[in-house]
């Protein structure tokens, strides 16, 4: 194994395929993202060039405030440079420049307002043009302003932020995450050591989701927020290494309502820090949401480094965890994630008894031989690269340690109905496995 993968070490590398990493790990693939998220907001500077005019008049004063605000106070910079949405707006506004499609304007305006959320942030006296976006200003991490359409001033002073347009002018308060007339904070909540933004307005909160859910009420906000308080102690206690990759992962929780009904939950390889996931029915499928969405996050940001998978050759395969016929890097996805899923109900079922303890020996069961049969099925898909074939092995290596876990014979019994129910609901609508 060679001392460095792509500039992430190979301490790293072997744990994170072991299933692991660490806030160590999380602080690696962070600093990728960051570097990619800011040449992305070059890109989108560039591509405001190309379009002139007023855009590029705004777009430059943007980047120009931005690059100061770094100069000076560069940990917040930063944090607002890595915030999610940040980063799928951005690459939106660069993949369209570079196929030379069309984008609203307001969209190369993004620049300003992430600009203006890092002064503000910073507490950096500024004061910046900035194109609505519909008839809202979105100042990423913070909230939006509702103020019609069109170009606004943002003036940040000290003590206080307005946001001044033709039709009047919106105070935003000076703990921006609160509501006030004319503005939408995004709401924050604290569970325990878990320290996170809620995010219900960002257009670009998570891109690849349509389950979006619209601006929660106080009701739904309260549900979330105590669904969470209930289920983080769980992490803390029993799980304290995932807990730890969360707190240095994820900052945005995006609330999601299941167009088909039923619990949902996603992440998006766009936006790196944020977890999409639908009112929890209980503490442990939070928590396991948790457990699941984090190697999502650490794999998705590993790849933007590190290819596993070769080109796309057309040919599907079978998830034990999906509907569908899934493509070789969706499976990479499926299993990384579900190792992690199995790993939270090996350590789950030593602090639990009765019916929960059935419940997690059987979660455990099915999920462990649902990933040794996707690992299996990619190492003889010869569609792994070098590197993604020694990512593979360590997963399998974390596998085999657990291969003799004990498990009651009515927990088999469930796991093993369930996998077979699966496959059967499988095969009747994509046919027989995949040779």
């Amino acid at each position: 194994m060679s001392a460095r993968y792509h500039d992430i070490p190979a301490a790293v590398f072997e744990s994170l395929a072991s299933g692991g990493g660490g806030p160590e790990a999380i602080r690696e693939l962070r600093a990728r993202r960051y570097e990619k998220h800011a040449i992305l907001l070059r890109g989108v500077l560039d591509a405001a060039q190309s379009a002139g005019g007023e855009r590029a008049r705004l777009a430059r004063q943007g980047y120009d405030l931005l690059t100061e605000v770094q100069r000076q106070h560069p940990d917040t910079a930063e944090g607002t440079i890595l915030h999610p949405s940040v980063g799928a707006w951005a690459l939106r506004v660069v993949r369209a420049y570079r196929s030379g499609a069309e984008f609203p304007g307001a969209e190369l305006g993004g620049l300003g307002a992430v600009a203006i959320a890092a002064a503000v942030r910073a507490g950096f006296p500024a004061e910046l043009e900035v194109a609505a976006a519909g008839e809202a200003v979105m100042l990423p991490s913070l909230g939006a302003a509702d103020v019609g359409r069109g170009t606004v001033v943002v003036r940040n002073a000290e003590g206080s932020t307005e946001v001044v347009s033709a039709g009047g002018r919106v105070n935003v308060p000076a703990e921006p995450h609160r509501d006030a007339p004319g503005w939408r904070g995004l709401r924050r909540v604290r569970a325990g050591s878990l320290d996170v933004i809620i995010d219900d307005i960002d257009p670009f909160r998570m891109p690849s989701s349509a389950d979006l859910s619209p601006r929660l009420s106080a009701d739904e906000l309260g549900r979330l927020s105590a669904a969470l308080r209930l289920a983080w102690p769980i992490l803390e206690e029993f799980h304290p290494a995932v807990a730890a990759e969360v707190m240095a992962a994820v900052s945005v929780i995006v609330p999601l309502v299941s167009a088909r009904g039923g619990r949902v939950s996603t992440s998006s390889s766009a936006t790196f820090g944020a977890v999409g996931l639908s009112e929890p029915p209980d503490p442990y499928w939070c928590a396991e949401t948790f457990a699941h969405e984090i190697q999502h996050l650490k794999l998705s940001a590993l790849l933007d480094i590190v290819p596993m998978t070769l080109p796309d050759n057309g040919r599907r395969y079978y998830a034990p965890w999906r509907e569908d016929p899934r493509p070789i890097s969706g499976l990479v996805q499926g299993a990384y994630a579900f190792l992690g899923v199995s790993a939270f109900w090996r350590r789950q079922r030593r602090s639990v008894t009765g019916t929960t303890r059935l419940r997690a020996d059987s979660e455990f069961a099915r999920w462990r031989e649902a990933t040794r049969r996707a690992i299996e099925t990619l190492q003889s898909s010869e569609r792994l690269t070098p590197d993604g074939s020694d990512f593979v092995r360590g997963m399998a290596r974390t596998l085999d340690t657990w291969r003799d876990d004990p498990v009651s014979r009515e927990a088999l019994d469930l796991a093993r109905d369930e996998a077979e129910r699966h496959l059967a609901r499988w095969q009747l609508v994509n046919g027989p496995l995949p040779a």
